[in-house]
């Protein structure tokens, strides 16, 4: 048994080690731990960029990679406490988004301002519980390479972005995209798909965007 596994075993120490990484009732560790320890546990890439006022509550026991030239942009929140955060190459998290993991997000991945990503969710169904007292659960998330998210977007739980697609500004998606798509709306819905005969982006009818939105 490694000394990670020891200490999940061992409720009273795993108590204590979260007390030491992180104060009571708060997501952001302590400095110490963000000074002297994630430096040396977590990966970042040749020429990745953290900007001074992004709010890093990143764990060391859950990993965290920045990709080659990838951006954290100013005012961003990056969370690992449920699961992993992992920032592909030459990506860019916009001014003022936040991503709560587990999240993937691929290579040459432009996300605008104020997205939110986030694979967290709360359990509620215990009504004589307050919701934040009860468990939370979590679906990853991912983004495939060298998509566009647009500004204020929201992307929930257990979604995944096909590569080379296109959110529109302030969508909400709770579905997957498909591959070389344009998707926009609460809830989002495809608008259009790349023809690879045509060799043109062509506008999805009415009848597929139903059925689209009826099996993802």
């Amino acid at each position: 048994m490694n000394l990670s596994d020891y200490v999940k075993g061992n409720a009273g120490l795993k108590k204590l080690v979260h007390y030491l990484l992180v104060p009571a009732g708060q997501a952001r560790p302590r400095r110490w731990v963000s000074w002297l320890i994630n430096p040396w546990v977590h990966q970042r890439g040749r020429g990745a960029r953290i900007c001074r006022s992004a709010r890093m509550d990143v764990l060391p026991f859950q990993p965290f990679q920045l990709g080659a030239q990838a951006t954290i942009e100013d005012y961003c929140v990056i969370n690992n406490g449920v699961g992993p955060v992992r920032v592909g190459d030459y990506s860019r998290v916009g001014i003022g988004s936040v991503v709560i993991g587990p999240v993937t997000i691929g290579n040459q991945v432009i996300i605008a301002q104020h997205v939110v990503v986030s694979g967290l969710n709360h359990v509620y169904t215990d009504v004589h519980k307050p919701i934040r007292q009860q468990p939370t659960t979590s679906r990853p998330v991912l983004i495939e390479d060298e998509c566009w998210i647009g500004a204020n977007v929201v992307i929930t739980g257990g979604v995944r972005i096909g590569k080379h697609a296109v959110v529109a500004a302030g969508s909400v998606v709770t579905k997957d995209v498909p591959a070389y798509s344009v998707v926009a709306g609460n809830p989002a819905r495809l608008l259009k798909q790349y023809d690879a005969d045509s060799e043109q982006w062509l506008r999805v009818a009415p009848e597929t965007v139903n059925q689209h939105s009826l099996t993802l």
